[in-house]
């Protein structure tokens, strides 16, 4: 009797359990579930979609196509669901392609099944208000959007969860793990720094999500219902705002900055930068904008504005919203606060401490420093430098570099004659061409080149040299010694390898690391401390690589 009652509590016991978790799931599905912001179905609203030829898509007035440089171009007008359903109808294979690349880079980095649902769950709960944090019209936008995505994700979200999600991918990514997917690079010029005293903007958008994800970008050309016309370049399914201007000579850039682990759902910070281009004119009104809305992560908007005539940064903590005006000729801005209020708080002196930040500050100041007057060639030449400070070889790739050739893309603004230059691939080594707002909104007919020819700028001179062709090599090896030493799996021809990767990229320390990582893997823990010695003979990015190299040559000392 006694057994037969123990396994009666035991039934109920699991019975409970039972309940208790169907209860979860289906109170965990509830309250992380996104409702649409409206019940209209973008497929029912009359938008169809011609080919005018390879890669040529057009819906009435509003097109979409590839120039002769692999650079997407888009044009559409409209309300808010309007222009998320011309942008997912036109853009709708690379808006699929894109999500595909999103994902596999994802999978690459967190191999881990378990994880990866870890992680979906989680991102949903973290995300359950995030519609609650950004402006309906922009909501309707990527619901548009969202009608057009691949339907192979299911797993994941629904489609307008899914896309809306993506928005905060990188703020979530860089908050939750401050990962270096975003180091980038900018600086703007004016008054006797140019030739004709206007304002001149550069910067690198160094954001790596793999090679998958840069293929296709799109330059965008938006005239919405309100607010000011205004152009940008991103990706497919994407309609934040990384760089841009608008129709104002307006323009704005993002750059990240160490931030804390936030513990809600936050405004995307690409979403307050569309929102600053799209209805701001000045540097007042762009303030203003920033300030009304809470952030997921620290980051530095950099701001050109034709009608204050100058370059200000505004530096935005998951706190406080700060304007920083240099009060001179020329500004520079990496991935560290500047401004008297922000810079002492702890995680920005940490940042400044690991060198990365700081050291391509630096080495801007000194390239803009050597030439007396700039104009958009030398602004290119910037861009692509590839060198350490006072001209020193620190490796091609080295995080240390203004170019570190991993870029998304570079962009070029003159604000006062609402011109800008996007570079082609690969990253912002190809010619950079110029698109002007002026001819662009006059509405340029859809069969003849959207960008000045005249006014493009030559494609670098690297990519005819061999040391170009030698990183291409290195870059292959690198993955190949990189995912043997990941598995343990010893490299048929380690040395013949090894000897080809140190001749392709010498100067760079993370050649030996990767030599010594091998080898530690190994366990030839001598041959291993060799590398690594090497490794720190070189100019290492960060403070933070410098002390894992010193922990690995301990680990082999003491094995």
């Amino acid at each position: 009797m006694a057994e037969k009652r123990g396994k009666r509590r035991w039934k109920y016991i699991i019975g409970l359990i039972g309940i208790l978790l169907i209860g979860f799931v289906l109170y965990f599905n509830l309250v992380t579930r996104i409702q649409p912001p409206t019940e209209l179905d973008p497929h029912q609203m009359g938008y169809e979609r011609t080919q005018s030829g390879q890669g040529f898509f057009i819906d009435g007035e509003n097109w979409f196509k590839q120039n002769e440089f692999g650079l997407w171009e888009l044009y559409i007008t409209g309300s808010p669901l309007d222009l998320g359903v011309k942008n997912g109808l036109l853009t709708s294979e690379l808006v699929r392609a894109q999500e595909d690349a999103f994902v596999n880079q994802i999978r690459s980095m967190i191999p881990s099944q378990s994880y990866l649902r870890f992680l979906k769950y989680f991102l949903a709960w973290f995300n359950k208000d995030l519609d609650n944090h950004i402006k309906q019209e922009y909501l309707l936008e990527i619901y548009g959007v969202s009608a057009f995505a691949s339907e192979d994700y299911g797993f994941i979200g629904p489609r307008y969860d899914r896309i809306l999600n993506y928005h905060a991918a990188h703020d979530i990514g860089h908050a939750l793990q401050n990962l270096n997917l975003v180091e980038c690079t900018a600086f703007g010029i004016w008054d006797e720094r140019t030739a004709d005293s206007s304002l001149l903007i550069g910067r690198n958008f160094d954001f790596y999500v793999g090679d998958e994800f840069a293929v296709n970008k799109i330059v965008s050309f938006v005239r919405p219902e309100s607010g000011y016309k205004f152009a940008s370049i991103g990706w497919a399914g994407m309609i934040g705002v990384v760089s841009g201007m608008n129709e104002k000579g307006l323009s704005i850039t993002l750059n990240s900055a160490k931030s804390d682990i936030p513990f809600g759902a936050r405004t995307p910070v690409s979403i307050i930068a569309r929102e600053i281009l799209q209805y701001a004119s000045t540097i007042d009104e762009a303030m203003e904008i920033a300030s009304a809305r809470e952030s997921f992560v620290s980051e530095s908007f950099l701001i050109g504005s034709a009608i204050d005539h100058k370059t200000v940064v505004i530096e935005k903590s998951t706190e406080q919203t700060v304007l920083f005006d240099p009060d001179t000729n020329f500004i520079v801005l990496a991935n560290h606060f500047q401004s008297d209020a922000l810079v002492n708080i702890p995680l920005n002196r940490e940042n400044m401490n690991n060198l990365t930040s700081v050291y391509r500050h630096e080495r801007v100041k000194e390239l803009l420093q050597a030439e007396p007057v700039i104009d958009h060639f030398d602004a290119a030449d910037i861009l692509r430098n590839r060198k350490g400070k006072a001209g020193k070889d620190i490796g091609n790739g080295n995080e240390l570099a203004i170019n570190q050739l991993i870029a998304h893309h570079a962009i070029i603004f003159e604000p006062e004659k609402l011109r800008f230059w996007v570079s082609t691939a690969p990253w912002q080594l190809g010619p950079f061409l110029c698109y002007d707002l002026n001819e662009v909104f006059a509405y340029i007919e859809m069969e003849t080149e959207t960008y000045n020819k005249a006014l493009e700028i030559p494609a670098d001179p690297f990519l005819n040299e061999q040391e170009y062709g030698n990183f291409l090599e290195f870059r292959l090896l690198a993955q190949q010694i990189g995912e043997s030493t990941k598995t343990a799996t010893p490299l048929p021809e380690a040395g013949e390898i090894f000897r080809d990767l140190i001749k392709f990229n010498p100067e760079y320390y993370h050649t030996y690391a990767l030599i010594g990582r091998y080898y530690q893997e190994m366990e030839d823990h001598e041959a291993a401390m060799k590398y690594f010695n090497l490794a720190l003979s070189k100019e290492i990015s960060s403070n933070t690589e410098k002390d894992n190299i010193r922990q690995w040559l301990e680990e082999c000392r003491n094995p």
